[in-house]
């Protein structure tokens, strides 16, 4: 016997579900609707089908093939035009020559069909209706029947005051091929309004079955969530392909995926977790489906949530009877309230809140912190950047593929001059290789050359191209933040990081896909440049004294952290008369890098080695070359402020006059170091370029950042770990004091820093009220606003890529302190609650 499937919907009822999928092809619980109803066809004898298929249907085509996989035989059909249910029948009409069977393929049923085609067979009737009751009949065609189960009434989609039934039509039938007469070729024809009132007029043998059972017509988000919450209660039973975990049969692992609790006590319920997907930490899941290749990591909580395949949600995520489609990505601290539909390829940032039954489009972008109360459908805004300052920075192979990186290469060439050079280089993780490879490809498309530096400390990338050649370069790295993560840096001929508008242009070009694309006779060429090393290796040597450091000859222990330095300090501190201890110097291109913990350990013994090898100082090294953490002799691992300070002191002491130039968040210390040496302090932005652009000053004598970063133009302008560690020396050697006497005549004072939650939507008004709090006082708005309390301060910075502000304070007193910051906390949350009241 042969089933005709109806599969040719448009689903625009149950949109965002169906933008990239025909309805029959969405997924309930890991598998497509449809193939639970091939699985009810079989379970009764059914193996000959005929797909009417209209909307998307070489999506079912490609996934079914000729059936032969699924243990039946398909014939498609596809009507030219929208024919209605019983008109796309119709054109199917020369399959058909004997009884057959239609049933949606929408549909969730356990109906007994075999009970059905009985009751035709024994009414001898021309067409069998399938009826069952329902509480609610207004969306459906309501029918009465007489004893004998004729049909004698129906009524389509009645309001309250018309219904005379809770039996409704479940739009499965059973047909004798002479009705496809009553129905006019290449027209549209409906089978409840049309044709089956026809044949009540004609007295045709027309006859109703009722079954009980589960029935439920998924044609609405709200159906699909409650069709998935009735399979968690047992109210109906799928097949699944997971199987049952041993002694917990309402749990389903598939095949290679990972939980980390093998104990399974955070799973509640019926919990289904499909292939390759990895389940981290503390995770709790509570009746939910887990599609495949996704990562949940620690922290995540599930309940009623249908997660699609290839989701991956990031720690402390909260989803409630809610559904993410396929590639969602959900940053830390997302909460998905009931209702919720988030569509294919969704990026949702940290801290963000989508609420009740709010329905994102596929390809939305939303911003963490963001509170999302209205649907994002088509044409909504792109809200975000790729860029934050000049660096683009995106989770490895899953936001940031070898695709995207090709199509950024492109965007950046297209900006560029044809024929220019550019340098690339990266680190020494494999992932910065395979998409920088990828990058090349695409800058090569626009017909611009490249240097090709492989792995190469960032510092001598930015020093190259402070002389000639270039016209840019670029590095890759494994952020430092995030392992999972890789960092693309762009810099201008200068080695300083790219300009936001030079950013903007790159982000223009990628988003509208508007590259240049030369000539096949023209693309750009790969070469080396072989003496870089020596390059940077004279300017080093030449911007220190020498014979200083020869003479005093410190031992120095450096932690190079298998990065490209180790093929280039450990020989110059050398050549200037150090005796230099190696750790971790062997360049290993590494598929992880090293996670923040390691690092930790790293330094611990770092400090435990220099006091043992009783020498000078220690070093370790950051992998990209741009960070430094100093050690003194005694083993004390100096924070980045007491490295800033210490350093601003070597310099006061050891120069007669020039210019130290620090952010704005720098404690005053550096100034109180400045004011008794006759130096001056320049305060800059925070962000990597403004603290360059101010190193490129006359007389500037030292850059710090507050993240370990700190360059000498003497030498170069750049941030730059290397030349540091060797200055460092050299100042030590030339002051007469080890560094940790320099520590201890610091003026180290009590400061605090606390970092909240900000929307963008409300971040300017926060900056608006601390202006207007501060009216009264002295107050400065080089990078966010900064009030004077005689020698205390409090700065409130917004973050410039993040949903997030920073409150800092300092003060002598650690109570003054935390005063200042709890005082200016309260008011933060304040001036917070006000505005996000005013925004609803």
């Amino acid at each position: 016997m042969k089933a005709v499937l109806m599969a040719g919907g448009f689903g625009t009822r149950i949109q965002p579900l169906t933008i990239n999928l025909p309805k029959p092809m969405i997924p309930l619980i890991n598998r497509p609707i449809i193939l639970h109803i091939i699985e009810l066809l079989k379970r009764h004898g059914i193996d000959e089908l005929i797909l009417l298929l209209y909307h998307q249907p070489m999506v079912i085509k490609n996934f079914f093939g000729d059936g032969s996989e699924f243990g039946v035989r398909i014939t498609y059909v596809t009507p030219l035009e929208d024919f209605g249910t019983a008109g796309a029948v119709k054109a199917a009409e020369k399959f058909l020559d004997e009884r057959f069977l239609i049933i949606s393929g929408d549909l969730l049923t356990d109906f007994d069909l075999s009970q059905v085609l009985a009751f035709h067979e024994e009414k001898k009737a021309l067409a069998t209706i399938t009826l069952t009751s329902v509480t609610d009949p207004l969306q459906f065609g309501v029918v009465i029947t007489n004893k004998e189960g004729q049909i004698t009434k129906f009524l389509e989609k009645p309001g309250w005051g018309e219904v005379f039934s809770d039996t409704i039509n479940t739009g499965i039938y059973v047909l004798e091929p002479e009705v496809l007469k009553l129905i006019p070729e290449g027209e549209n024809r409906d089978w409840s309004k049309d044709i089956f009132p026809l044949m009540l007029q004609k007295k045709a043998p027309l006859y109703g079955c009722t079954l009980s059972g589960y029935w439920a017509d998924i044609g609405n988000t709200d159906s699909y969530i409650e069709s998935c919450r009735d399979i968690f209660q047992h109210k109906v039973t799928v097949g699944l392909r997971e199987k049952a975990a041993p002694g917990k049969a309402d749990i389903h692992i598939g095949e290679e995926a990972q939980i980390a609790d093998q104990s399974l006590s955070r799973f509640e319920g019926m919990v289904i977790i499909g292939d390759n997907t990895k389940v981290q930490g503390t995770a709790r899941l509570k009746n939910c489906v887990v599609g495949r290749n996704c990562l949940i990591e620690d922290g995540v909580e599930l309940e009623d949530a249908i997660l699609w395949d290839n989701v991956y949600l990031r720690k402390d995520c909260r989803v409630r009877g809610a559904v993410l489609c396929h590639s969602v990505r959900a940053g830390h601290g997302v909460v998905v309230e009931e209702g919720a539909v988030v569509g294919d390829g969704t990026t949702i940032g940290d801290e963000a809140y989508i609420k009740k039954d709010v329905k994102v489009w596929p390809l939305k972008v939303i911003e963490g912190g963001s509170i999302v109360t209205t649907n994002l459908i088509w044409g909504e805004k792109w809200r975000k950047n790729l860029f934050e300052g000049a660096m683009v920075s995106a989770l490895t192979n899953v936001e940031l593929t070898p695709e995207f990186a090709a199509k950024l290469g492109a965007a950046y060439g297209s900006t560029l001059p044809k024929d220019a050079f550019i340098l690339a280089g990266r680190d020494a993780i494999r992932s910065s290789r395979m998409l920088k490879r990828s990058f090349v490809g695409g800058l090569l498309s626009t017909g611009v050359n490249v240097r090709d530096t492989k792995m190469i400390p960032l510092p001598v990338l930015r020093y190259k191209l402070t002389t000639f050649g270039e016209v840019g370069g670029v590095h890759f790295r494994q952020s430092p933040k995030d392992p999972s993560a890789t960092e693309i840096i762009f810099y201008d001929a200068d080695g300083v990081e790219v300009s936001s508008s030079a950013a903007k242009g790159i982000e223009r070009i990628y988003f509208k896909e508007n590259f240049r694309r030369v000539h096949y006779s023209e693309p750009g060429g790969i070469d080396e440049i072989p003496r870089i090393y020596d390059y940077y290796r004279e300017g080093f040597l030449r911007a220190l004294e020498g014979d200083i450091l020869r003479k005093a000859a410190p031992k120095v222990v450096l932690d190079l952290n298998h990065s490209p330095a180790s093929e280039l300090l450990p020989t110059l501190l050398t050549t200037l008369g150090c005796e230099v201890i190696e750790l971790n110097s062997h360049v290993m291109e590494s598929p992880t890098g090293s996670a923040p913990d390691q690092q930790q350990r790293s330094l611990e013994q770092l400090a435990r080695i220099v006091v043992t090898l009783e020498a000078a100082a220690g070093f370790w090294i950051g992998p990209s070359g741009e960070r430094v953490t100093l050690i003194d002799e005694t083993g004390t691992l100096l924070s980045d402020m007491e490295a800033l300070l210490c350093l601003s002191a070597l310099v006061c002491r050891t120069e007669k006059r020039g210019t130290l130039a620090i952010p704005v968040s720098a404690p005053q210390g550096v100034e109180t170091l400045a004011m008794e040496s006759g130096l001056t302090v320049k305060r800059t932005k925070a962000d990597g370029r403004s603290l360059v652009e101010a190193g490129k000053e006359r007389h500037t004598l030292l850059t710090g950042g507050m993240d370990g970063r700190f360059a000498f133009p003497v030498f170069q302008s750049n941030f730059d770990a290397l030349f540091t560690a060797a200055k460092t020396l050299e100042m030590l050697a030339r002051s007469g004091q080890t560094l940790s006497q320099v520590r201890k005549s610091i003026p180290l004072r009590q400061y605090r820093h606390a970092v909240r939650p900000c929307s963008w939507e409300i971040k300017g008004g926060i900056m608006r009220k601390m202006s207007e709090d501060s009216v009264d006082q002295e107050a400065s708005f080089i990078d966010g606003v900064k009030v004077s309390l005689g020698d205390d301060w409090v700065l409130l910075l917004p973050d410039q890529h993040q949903p997030l502000v920073h409150i800092i304070s300092e003060a002598d007193e650690p109570a003054r302190a935390q005063e200042l910051l709890d005082q200016y906390l309260d008011r933060f949350e304040s001036w917070k609650l006000e505005l996000t009241k005013a925004l609803k």
